[in-house]
């Protein structure tokens, strides 16, 4: 359960007031009370149950008022749906790195082929489009279910310089955006645009995006403040991190940025090493709430593939449930009145 509007927790601070009123009403009515020469007496006269009585109707009016808050602020409830209408985006990285060879043939070529091996083994009604990123991220192929046209569009990638994860994972969300209705598209500049609504924790829409690179970040937004446009719509990213600790490309196929990287790589001699942000990964996939998978061979690629939890998307409703509270509330509160008169009767 998540709660729409929070903050009206804060009128829950009139409960302890209240009982604070009611505590000092009840010293000040013995002050004015008859005295009796013994209060034995007095308490021989009053049953044990007429004091519970006596306080039973105002404790089931301090139930109905902090029913009544928690309606206010809006409690939502979420369901997890099934649905076979589900949107997948393969956000590939296309920077030079990808062209070196520790994964033969290419770490571009074995990630293409299992690409297309995950792409044929998707059910016919999911849609998936194909985003490429390098310095910028470009839409290859928009979501469509022609697998002849998504084979196409995978064959077709090409390497360049640097490295945009923040903008692969923007540019899949406005892909996203633009076949589903209810994910808004994402926002360039965070601190002047028009944030959406954050969907309530645990909701998440039945899009996701597959983000593949061997790198570090070199160009565009931060991959975090991305993710958390991406969790703010609900949209999970599982991330996967591809290559060995010892790849490298040659020095000389394209010119580094500045003489010093070149794919999210350090120049060594006549080669460039190249790296994996490893922790940035993780902490996409965990933002967003998916998973991040390591991949060190072709092999292990297909295998991260198929593991991929494409096959148990859901789709997650969120249902307001604060009639259930309202109706408790007045339920409570009639019943505090009822027993009072009964018990109490006005002269």
């Amino acid at each position: 359960m998540d709660l729409l509007w929070p903050w009206f927790l804060l009128l829950l601070v009139l409960i302890p007031l209240l009982i604070g009123v009611y505590i000092w009403m009840l010293r000040r009515r013995r002050r004015f009370a008859v005295r009796y020469s013994s209060l034995t007496l007095v308490r021989a006269a009053l049953s044990q149950q007429s004091q519970v009585r006596r306080h039973v109707p105002f404790a089931l009016f301090l139930l109905a008022l902090a029913s009544l808050i928690f309606a206010l602020t809006r409690p939502v409830s979420i369901v997890s749906v099934p649905t076979d209408q589900t949107t997948i985006i393969l956000a590939m990285d296309a920077s030079g790195s990808m062209r070196a060879t520790d994964i033969q043939p290419s770490r571009l070529e074995a990630a293409e082929a299992a690409a297309l091996s995950f792409i044929q083994r998707q059910k016919s009604r999911t849609q998936i489009g194909i985003v490429a990123f390098a310095r910028f991220a470009e839409v290859v192929q928009p979501p469509t279910t022609d697998q002849e046209a998504l084979q196409d569009a995978i064959a077709s990638l090409t390497t360049g310089r640097g490295t945009a994860i923040g903008s692969g994972i923007l540019k899949a969300i406005d892909t996203i955006a633009e076949i589903d209705q209810s994910v808004a598209p994402s926002v360039s500049d965070q601190s002047t645009g028009v944030q959406p609504t954050a969907v309530p924790s645990g909701a998440y829409a039945p899009d996701i995006i597959v983000l593949l690179t061997d790198g570090v970040t070199t160009n565009g937004p931060l991959p975090l403040d991305a993710a958390q446009q991406a969790a703010d719509r609900g949209i999970r990213i599982y991330t996967i991190g591809f290559g060995t600790a010892n790849g490298s490309i040659p020095f000389g196929g394209q010119q580094s940025q500045g003489g010093t990287q070149f794919g999210g790589g350090t120049q060594q001699g006549g080669r460039f090493r190249t790296g994996i942000d490893e922790t940035t990964l993780k902490e996409v996939a965990e933002k967003t709430g998916g998973n991040y998978y390591s991949a060190t061979s072709a092999n292990e690629l297909q295998t991260v593939f198929e593991d991929l939890p494409t096959y148990l998307i859901t789709k997650h409703e969120t249902t307001e449930i604060s009639v259930v509270f309202a109706a408790c509330g007045a339920l409570l509160a009639a019943l505090a009145i009822i027993l009072s008169l009964r018990w109490h009767p006005l002269p």
